[in-house]
Order: structure tokens, then sequence, then C-alpha cells
């Protein structure tokens, strides 16, 4: 596995509100081969605008921010939720970058070109990319996170005078005595005024950061390679020209995909579960490593189902 390189400026570009919106719906991973390592360097000083008040916690003895270590320990995190887009978007919506606690990224690349549809009108979205952090560059990013990029300063959320139909960014940050969630809604959208404009600056440089880690493809990492992945059903009506491809599962019928329960969180409530090597073979869709959508199912009831697979991060549950 690749390792970023030791500097890595932040990204001095502004993402726009359409391109996240399309970036959730293609969300993917697949896995791969080692090259270089890439380095996430972190720039001196708060965000243009205005100071950031400092809450980054005291150092251990080590003089490093502590941090649980594990595989499967997810340090820092950036992903999207809501918004106004199509249910299949936020069924299918996963994080765009993750820091594990052994150092290792999974990671989206901002979309350049939205793919284009086969013949089957089944979407392949560009895989997701992994690499490794060495301790120091864990420590690099974990300070900016915390410090320049307002994470240890910020409050929970960032809803007031929000804006409907635009995303929400959340960030995930379990380091240094913090584990706290943020969610900031339209992050990417004009610069709003009023006591939270320094911060909602700050965020949005962690934001862009993360967002291009590897700087648009220029440093190495590899093809993210899922485990597991995550099979979703979304009812759909049968309309002229549309492709419908019957069941291939003789052994599974509509109950093996299960409905969460209604936990009161607003959460989606659509049927999935986790479908084994052969399963995914049956579907005789090939290069499926980075998952797709636009696949459409004919269940044995007669209903018709948009069919999404979604490649699953070590930490997700099934």
């Amino acid at each position: 596995m690749p390792k970023l390189p030791r500097h890595l400026p932040l990204p001095d570009r502004s993402v726009l509100f359409l391109l996240t919106a399309v970036s959730a719906v293609i969300v993917a991973a697949c896995g791969g081969a080692p090259s270089r390592s890439p380095s996430v360097g972190v720039p001196s000083g708060g965000p243009s605008g205005g100071p950031i008040p400092s809450t980054v916690p005291s150092p251990t003895t080590t003089g490093e921010i502590e941090h649980r270590t594990g595989s499967t320990d997810v340090i820092l995190r950036l992903q999207e939720a809501g918004g106004f887009v199509p249910i299949e978007v936020n069924a299918s919506a996963a994080p765009i970058f993750t820091l594990y606690g052994n150092g290792v990224i999974v990671f989206q690349r901002p979309i350049q070109v939205f793919p284009e549809p086969d013949a089957a009108g089944i979407v392949r979205p560009a895989p997701w990319r992994t690499a490794k952090l060495d301790e120091s560059q864990i420590q690099e990013l974990l300070e900016f996170a915390l410090g320049a990029g307002g994470l240890g300063a910020a409050r929970e959320s960032y809803h007031a005078d929000g804006i409907a139909d635009a995303p929400d960014t959340i960030f995930t940050v379990r380091a240094g005595g913090v584990d706290k969630t943020v969610t900031v809604n339209a992050l990417f959208e004009l610069p709003q005024p009023g006591p939270d404009a320094a911060i909602r600056r700050a965020m949005l440089q962690l934001s862009s950061r993360l967002r291009d880690v590897d700087r648009g493809g220029s440093i190495p990492s590899d093809v993210y390679v899922a485990e597991r992945y995550r099979a979703i059903l979304v009812e759909r009506e049968a309309q002229p020209g549309l492709v419908v491809t019957p069941w291939p599962w003789p052994a599974l019928t509509l109950k093996d995909f299960t409905q969460p329960p209604d936990d009161g969180s607003g959460a989606l409530r659509i049927p999935h579960r986790v479908l084994s090597t052969d399963e995914i073979a049956a579907l005789k869709v090939p290069n499926v490593e980075g998952g797709f959508q636009g696949l459409t199912l004919k269940a044995p009831d007669g209903r018709i189902y948009s069919f999404i697979l979604r490649p699953l991060l070590v930490d997700e549950p099934e």
C-alpha cells in the first residue's frame, strides 16, 4: 500500500454543490497493489478571515495526539448526507474520506467526468482509493483537523438558517480526548455572515483538503478492494423501454433483504443485505469492484426494483 508523500499542501479550490451531489451518486470502492506513500502536510496558521479558537487537546507525554490504532478504528472521517437528491443517492451514500487508527486512509477522488451508463443502463462509479500514513503524518493531519480545521472548537451542529435542499457535511473525529461528530449544513454554499463564519471557513478548508487528499491523482494510491458488498433495493415503477433483469437468486426472496426498524432518527429505511461472492456473480454484471447502480430487477412477486451494489468499508456494519 503506498504512503502519502511527506508534504501535501492544502488545495486552493472550491467544491461546487453540484459536484458534491453528483459525488454522492457514484459512491464506490475497490482495492489494489502498493506503490509509494501519501503524506498529508499541515499548513501553518488558521483560515483566512478571522482566528479560530484552538482547543487542540493537551499533548501526551510523548508529545503526540492520542488515538486508537486498530484497523477498524475511525479517527477522522468526512461524509455527506441529505440534500435535494434522489432516494438512490442517499441509499448508496458512503464516506468520502476515512482515516483509520493504523494509518490506512480510504477516500473518493473528486468527480471530474460523470460515468456513462452502459447498454444495460448500469453505471460504474470510480473506485475508492487507499494509501497509508505513517504516525508523523497522522499527527499532522489530526493537529490540522482539531486546530486550523476547526473541529476541536466546533460544536456538534451548524443548522441555523440552513438551506433545506443542500447536503450536510459531517465530520467525525476521535483523537486527543475528542470524540465528536460535527454536522454542517450547506458548507459549500456562499459564505454566510455571523458568528459562525470563521469556523465554517475553517471546516471548509478541512473538507476541501480531505476531498482532494491525493491532489487530483498526482499522489500514488491503490484501488481499495472491499471484502464485503451491500446490496440495496429501491422499489420503482415500470416504464416503457426499461431494461428489466429477471430475479437471479433461486434461494433468495425479498424477505432476505431486511429493512431497518424505525428508530426515530429519520434514517432511510431501505431493504438491503450483504451478498456473497457467488450471489454477486449470479447478477452476471462484470467489473463490479467499485460497485454499481442502474440495474433493474423484477422480484418474484412481480415488483420492480432498482438495484445498487455498494462496497463496504471495514468498520461498517452489514
